[in-house]
């Protein structure tokens, strides 16, 4: 890995950004390398969550690389960038398994809308969050707009995406897009135990949960009650869930296998 780093801990892999020194800013190049990443992730059955953080104390990601893209304007910026989208992530929309952002510091344009695209967000007491897109005639085109809008009250989205101003983590907590704010210290700790909570679950009951929730977003309430997607149908035909059931009655730990 030239542009991040992947540690795995059992179940788990924490996905660290690597390019401090332009903040965590991704070109095309570091979009491939975390494209490839997600792909094992998904694809890995040992694996069951992901933590998704920047090296350094300043940024978690600031975005585009601005100097790697310098030539690309408009439509040719739009044709030349990887069809899963910043990160290998916001353009996603296939991936059952979680993923907590750990934001570290600046979560800035496409940082932001990397970080929003992950299920939990929690954030150092020194984070900031911000589209600083229209100051620079942009747009947040990668998913930024929508999912914002979508995840808070529209008239507190709107104060974010029309302005370009910057909240710190506190606020981005008050607003409701991150989940916890803890000092940069339990940062990771505290994205690992929500990573344990998922853990404690059977992995099949949370894909399927993810898979269900994301596909039911924009369906009236009796169309998204009605469905059964690929991962939900799988754990509700497996063998965890039996072993949840006996694990209940029998007054245990459950033992997940996946399967």
């Amino acid at each position: 890995m030239r542009f991040c780093t992947v540690e795995r801990d059992g179940h788990l892999i924490v996905v660290t950004l690597n390019r401090p020194e332009v903040r965590n800013a991704l070109h095309r190049e570091a979009t491939d390398e975390l494209d490839a990443v997600w792909d094992a992730f998904e694809a890995d059955p040992e694996l069951r969550v992901a933590v998704l953080t920047g090296a350094g104390d300043r940024a978690f990601c600031a975005g585009y690389d601005v100097r790697a893209s310098s030539e690309r304007r408009g439509a040719a910026f739009l044709a030349d960038r990887h069809p899963r989208g910043i990160g290998g992530l916001t353009h996603r929309f296939d991936l059952t398994k979680p993923v907590v952002a750990a934001v570290n510091g600046y979560a800035l344009g496409g940082g932001f809308e990397l970080a929003l695209a992950c299920d939990l967000i929690v954030a150092a007491e020194h984070a900031e969050f911000g589209f600083p897109e229209p100051r620079l005639g942009l747009m947040a085109m990668d998913g930024g707009m929508h999912r914002l809008a979508r995840q808070v009250p529209l008239k507190l989205a709107m104060s974010l995406l029309l302005t370009g101003r910057r909240v710190r983590a506190d606020e981005a907590a008050r607003i409701g897009f991150v989940n916890e704010v803890v000092p940069l210290a339990d940062l990771l700790a505290t994205a690992r135990r929500w990573a344990a909570l998922m853990l404690e679950c059977a992995p099949l009951s949370v894909r399927g949960t993810k898979e269900m929730t994301m596909a039911g977003l924009d369906l009236p309430l009796p169309a998204a009650m009605g469905l059964l997607t690929p991962a939900a149908s799988r754990a509700m035909a497996s063998a965890d869930q039996d072993e949840g059931v006996a694990a209940f009655r029998e007054k245990r730990a459950p033992r997940w296998t996946g399967r």
